[in-house]
């Protein structure tokens, strides 16, 4: 299309060839929020994200207005309630949050230190809820945060259940347990992963923030697939994994079963641990 001039102009509706479409942009924006980085300046946001200042104003005036980004007392972004509202309608999240609680609630009151739930995202955990007693052991996870696939019970219990091209592509990289520090053998996470699909349970020792154990079972949806896995965190010495294991394994039994899932039995066989 041209105009008077004859020079061409951009057709009516469609954006530019270049650059990235603005919901692109604006997501950006709200992911570079984090859980160190809640509250930013607007310099800080257009760092963050990699976004120029001017069109970090212009999208960020304009999700202010949507409620998805809010102002704190001192003037700077926040994460809007907004898209916390949208959130709780995701079915993997709040929804199994809601049927999951009761379940939880009585495993917790059996340990009173933590109990997981996460679910898989990509090629994370994102843990969708947690209950922890006041004086429980530190944990290093938070509700809405990701949890390594390769480290942590809950993300053991799902890398287990994935695709077979997922697992290669994890086992590919070269991976480290944090916050130890500890590389880890692909060889042996496969033997691990193997292990937890034979056993239902997988069982992680870890020395950082402080020495727990987590044991953590598989809970499966309508179609018996693996949706999310179900974890207890304790104290090393504050209980072994073969005492903790049949009420984890009986509660995310009775949880699967309220999903749906038609599996009744428990695995056969013991935990094995998986140490960093």
């Amino acid at each position: 299309m041209t105009n008077a001039s004859g020079t061409s102009r951009a057709p009516r509706g469609r954006r530019p060839a270049q650059g990235e479409p603005v919901i692109d942009r604006a997501f950006a924006l709200l992911t570079a929020f984090t859980a160190t980085r809640r509250a930013m300046t607007l310099a800080e946001l257009s760092r963050a994200s990699g976004t120029p200042a001017s069109t970090t104003l212009r999208l960020a005036r304009r999700l202010l207005q949507l409620g998805a980004l809010e102002r704190d007392a001192d003037g700077r972004y926040v994460i809007g309630l907004r898209l916390w509202e949208l959130a709780s309608l995701a079915p993997r999240g709040h929804g199994l949050r809601e049927v999951a609680l009761p379940y939880m609630e009585d495993l917790y009151e059996a340990t009173h230190q933590h109990v997981l739930l996460a679910v898989r995202d990509g090629a994370d955990a994102l843990l969708v809820e947690r209950l922890s007693a006041r004086d429980a052991v530190n944990v290093l996870y938070r509700v809405g945060g990701r949890l390594p696939l390769h480290s942590t019970g809950v993300g053991l219990v799902l890398l287990a259940h994935a695709e077979a091209r997922l697992q290669d592509e994890v086992l590919a990289r070269p991976l480290v347990h944090e916050p130890e520090g500890v590389p880890v053998s692909p060889a042996a996470l496969r033997r691990t992963l193997a292990e937890v699909r034979r056993t239902g349970l997988a069982v992680v020792e870890r020395s950082k923030p402080g020495p727990v154990v987590a044991v953590a079972a598989p809970v499966r949806g309508g179609d018996d697939r693996v949706v999310a896995a179900l974890s207890v965190v304790v104290p090393a010495g504050g209980a072994e994994a073969r005492v903790l294991s049949p009420a984890l394994r009986a509660t995310a039994r009775a949880l699967s079963r309220s999903l749906g899932s038609p599996r009744s039995a428990a695995a056969p066989g013991g935990p094995s641990p998986a140490r960093p």
